[in-house]
């Protein structure tokens, strides 16, 4: 396996293009007595120049696939959710968060646009499968211990902040998205409107 992959590599066939050069040369009358010296030189050299090889790109999975895995996560977390007694107003942050993360998984033209974002994909990753479950954990392991000395610090109101400042990276996101759509609109009309130009031009 090891010779196959050093025949096929880019030193022996750049080795064997200079060697094949002192073979001509040597039919030539030009290397006289010493072609073998001057066919295995040419090789050596040729194979010192030759590029490198470059190592194949790991298979890894597309921001499509890893979209598809946040998507089963968020509705793991979102069952794990249900079970959680909060406030009202921490209800209520939730359910904006939960609801602004549920139409940027949606199937639709955000998996669409996501798939090519990236970062995007890696921001909703971040709050579906960390921040979110840490935080209502951590909301939940600090109230028991509030129940225990009253009159500390409400975690409730933790809980609501850190849902706030959530919900304000979920909208960015969404907010990137849409401006992306736009750009792409409005380079769809520009190109529309040279094709029309050049055509009145033409004709």
């Amino acid at each position: 396996m090891a010779i196959s992959r050093y025949l096929e590599s880019r030193k022996n066939l750049a080795g064997s293009a200079c060697g094949l050069v002192g073979l001509v040369l040597t039919f030539a009358g030009v290397s006289g007595p010493y072609w073998p010296v001057v066919v295995a030189g040419l090789y050596g050299a040729g194979a010192l120049i030759a590029p490198p090889e470059r190592p194949a790109l790991p298979d890894l999975p597309d921001p499509s696939a890893q979209l598809d895995e946040v998507r089963s996560d968020f509705e793991k977390v979102r069952a794990y959710l249900t079970d959680i007694d909060l406030s009202v107003t921490a209800a209520a942050r939730l359910r904006e968060l939960t609801e602004l993360l549920t139409a940027l998984l949606d199937q639709g033209w955000s998996k669409e646009l996501l798939a090519h974002d990236p970062e995007g994909v890696h921001s909703l990753s971040r709050i579906v499968r960390r921040d979110l479950p840490e935080a209502v954990d951590s909301f939940v392991r600090t109230r028991w211990w509030t129940r225990m000395t009253p009159g500390t610090e409400s975690p409730e109101l933790h809980l609501e902040q850190q849902l706030g400042l959530m919900k304000q990276d979920t909208q960015q996101l969404a907010a990137a998205l849409r401006d992306t759509e736009a750009r792409r609109q409005e380079t769809h009309t520009r190109y529309l409107e040279d094709r029309g130009g050049h055509n009145g031009a033409s004709a």
